[in-house]
Formats: structure tokens, sequence, C-alpha cells
């Protein structure tokens, strides 16, 4: 690879993996759903007008971003609200495992031993994470973030099942049909709507536009770029980057602590993540989008 595009590689899980970092004190102080309807508000509005209408899929990918979108966000950002960022972040990895499953089953795509051994490996890191003494009964914000990776990697499969629209067409397009959604989703669970938003600081404010433009334009079209230009398994390792930027981020910019435990579940994720990705997944995963977060990308 160009060093310019290593370079550009490397700013994919950095732009991608400080996202939670930078989310984490507006959903402190905001209500989550409501942030991210702002958030893909200002994806759509900034994207939608350089891509065209894919009218074929209109009404398909109006139920991919309801469930890869609009129900994932508002789990794992309601997960967020209870969880550390870094731990979030390591929890998220979840959804590539939940990927290979559900397209083995719903697909028909093979498994093969070494993406079972990498799903074990992974959720055995989540499960060492969740008995970390801090996490001890967060039981609710794990199974919140399990719940959205899973969504996640459901919203891939039903956007694999569309075929080939483009990725920064599917991005704007499912920003499109998320950011009403969420915001339906806001006024019937959520409250004091114009209280929260005439309080907002720039917390809140930064975190919308950084997730809007940032993680998601600027993150997925530097992730496309390198994507056009090199094979899948070169350039999907540097995702793996994503949940590392988040640890690094939440403990020098929010203080969590890395402990010992957290270190050793988060290898065994990254890990097994690893073992899956590296392979054709990797290739499966690029050609689907989602909305980042979490991570990969995709997390998220």
């Amino acid at each position: 690879m160009k060093p310019t595009d290593v370079l550009i590689a490397l700013t994919v899980p950095v732009l991608w993996g400080l996202g939670l970092v930078i989310a984490k004190p507006a959903v402190d102080l905001f209500p989550p759903i409501l942030l991210m309807s702002l958030r893909f508000g200002v994806t759509a509005a900034l994207l939608v007008w350089f891509v065209p209408i894919p009218r074929r899929v209109l009404a398909q990918l109006f139920f991919v971003a309801l469930i890869g979108s609009t129900l994932q966000y508002g789990l794992t950002f309601n997960g967020l609200r209870l969880l550390d960022a870094s731990t979030t972040a390591l929890i998220v990895q979840a959804e590539v495992p939940f990927l290979a499953l559900i397209a083995a089953i719903w697909l028909g795509e093979k498994l093969g031993l070494r993406k079972v051994f990498g799903m074990i490996i992974a959720f055995a890191g989540i499960y060492l994470i969740a008995g970390e003494p801090r996490i001890e009964g967060q039981f609710l914000g794990i199974g919140l973030v399990l719940s959205g990776a899973f969504m996640w990697a459901l919203g891939q499969v039903m956007m694999r099942r569309l075929g080939e629209i483009g990725g920064i067409t599917a991005i704007a397009w499912v920003a499109v049909m998320a950011a009403p959604q969420l915001l339906t989703a806001s006024l019937l669970l959520e409250s004091d709507h114009l209280q929260h938003l005439r309080q907002a600081d720039l917390r809140v404010w930064g975190a919308v536009i950084y997730l809007g433009v940032v993680m998601t334009a600027i993150g997925y079209g530097c992730w496309y770029h390198v994507l056009g230009r090199y094979e899948v398994n070169r350039v999907a390792p540097f995702i793996l980057l994503t949940p590392v930027t988040s640890v690094l981020g939440g403990a020098l910019f929010l203080g969590e602590e890395i402990t010992l435990i957290i270190l050793a579940g988060g290898f065994l994720v990254i890990f097994g993540v690893g073992v899956i990705v590296v392979e054709r997944s990797a290739g499966r995963r690029a050609k689907t989008v989602s909305s980042p977060p979490a991570q990969p990308a995709p997390p998220p």
C-alpha cells in the first residue's frame, strides 16, 4: 500500500473509534435516541444531494434502516449510557460473530471451523469483560449493547439481499430513513425534548457533528477509498484498531480505568473478531453498510 493510503486506512479506526468516546458525555446529558436522530439528520443533509435515488430498493431500505440503524443505535447508545465507552466498544464487536452466524443461517453462507473458533473466542472475551467487578450488575447495559450488535448484523444481511447499490448511496439513504424513524421513537419513548434542545451544550452538538459528519461521512469516505484500491484482506486488519482507539480514548479523555480483566477480555474479543474478519467475512462486511460504531464498521 502507498504510504498515503496507509495513513488514510489508519485514519478510519481512529475516526470510528473516537465516536463512542465523544458520544459518551453527550448521552449522559441528552436523550440517546434523539441524539441519534439528529446525527442521522446531519448525515442525510450532507450526503443525499450527491447520490442517486435508489428507487428500486427504497421500500426495502426503510426496513434496513429500521433494523440496522434505528433499533441498533437506539439499543446501543442507551447501553452506552449505562457503561463506559471502552467497555461498550469492546462488547459491540459481537456484531461480527453475529453477522457470520446470521449469514450462515439466513443466506446459507459457510461458517467453517475457523469462524466458529473466532466466534467462541470473541464471546468468551465478552463473558470475561462482563465479569469485571465494576461492571457487575450492569447486565441491562450489556444486554442493550449486545442486542444492538445483533440488530446491526441482521441489518447487514438484509442489506446484502438488496444487491449492489453503492456504499455512499446506501449510507445516505439509510440516514434519510433512519432520522425520522429515530425522531418518532424518541417522541414516543423519551421526554422533555424542547428542554433538552434548549439546554444542549457543546458536548451534545459536538457529538452530533462528529457522529454525523466526521465519523460517518468522512470515515466511510476514507474506508471506501482504500477499499476501492486494495483487496479486502489487506485493509480489513486496520479496522481491528477501532476498539483499541475507543479503549485508549476512554482512558485518556474520559478517565476510564483499564483493568487487567478488561485488557484480557478485550484481547480475546479483538483476536476472535480478527479470526473471523481476516478471511472472507471481511469482504462481506466491507460490501455492506452500517452507520459506524461501535464500530469496527460498524461499526460502526
